[in-house]
């Protein structure tokens, strides 16, 4: 029987410190990282994605960052495809593969190998599906899917992912078919309590827009990047193209709606981690470190 490739896997809710956290691993395990970031494979989507520096990369390789031009359309499919590539070129060179990121549905595509299809684009059915309500995709997909049933992995409050779902039924395409894991994966979790990871979260949002994360979001506009492409994007890229739109009364009013979103991103974020019964979650007010450095020498020499 054929030993699939070790994949370790480190998740985490939003400024929980598991991209720190991944390059400190890495440097102890001569790992490469590959990102699970859905907003991260953009070009020029730097601090409001909260992207690795290259001086906070500290000499790690990271994949998945930078390969599609902002209001490029970027599928599940394409970063599996891309993933799977990546992961496999650094098995290759004997290196450790580490899968770091937020994105859920990034994450379970890779570790749980989703078999996805590859639906041409109808343009047409593309605007007509776009024009509707997120209840009037959620009712279509589940009229849709109610002999089948509607797939675990499908987020049904996420509006773009029931755009493509809704696409796919609509031309008579099943939206998965059954999965075949590609690699074994240790799966490490990151977050902080509630109130400590609020004040994160608040620390950190007010640090990005002191860097400039507004002058950023300004500059891809000025560049021609569509508001419909920011406002898909959520949170950040949605609420400063908002604010520079003139959609809030105040700074204040603005920055207050984005940290409210931001921590309720969290929250989903743990919702949908909980889904899963492989992750072992890292203690971090203890020595994270540490206990993440055992668990991965123990996966990687069985």
């Amino acid at each position: 029987m054929k030993k699939n490739n070790k994949l370790v896997v480190i998740l985490g809710t939003n400024a929980s410190g598991k991209s720190g956290l991944g390059i400190e691993l890495a440097l102890k395990f001569s790992a490469e990282i590959v990102s699970a970031d859905s907003r991260q494979v953009f070009k020029g989507l730097d601090l409001g994605s909260g992207k690795v520096t290259k001086e906070e990369m500290k000499g790690v390789p990271h994949f998945l960052l930078d390969v599609a031009a902002p209001g490029d359309f970027f599928s599940l499919m394409d970063y599996q495809k891309l993933a799977y590539e990546a992961i496999d070129d650094i098995v290759s060179r004997g290196k450790t593969p580490f899968l770091v990121g937020g994105t859920g549905l990034y994450v379970n595509a890779v570790v749980d190998g989703y078999n996805l299809t590859d639906a041409p684009v109808d343009e047409e059915l593309r605007k007509k599906v776009e024009a509707m309500s997120l209840n009037e995709l959620q009712d279509l997909i589940t009229e849709k899917c109610s002999m089948g049933g509607i797939p675990e992995n499908l987020d049904m409050s996420n509006k773009r992912r029931l755009e493509r779902a809704a696409e796919k039924l609509l031309m008579g395409k099943p939206l998965n078919l059954e999965s075949v894991k590609r690699y074994d994966t240790l799966c490490l979790g990151v977050t902080w309590e509630r109130q400590k990871l609020y004040k994160r979260i608040e620390e950190r949002l007010d640090r990005r827009l002191e860097q400039g994360m507004i002058e950023e979001v300004e500059n891809l506009m000025k560049q021609g990047v569509s508001d419909d492409f920011l406002y898909k994007l959520g949170l950040e890229y949605r609420y400063i193209m908002m604010y520079l739109r003139g959609r809030f009364d105040s700074k204040e009013a603005f920055r207050e709606k984005l940290f409210m979103e931001i921590r309720h991103l969290a929250k989903e974020q743990m919702t949908w981690f909980r889904k899963r019964q492989d992750i072992t979650w890292l203690d971090m007010e203890a020595d994270p470190i540490n206990q993440a450095e055992g668990l991965i020498s123990n996966f990687l020499s069985c």
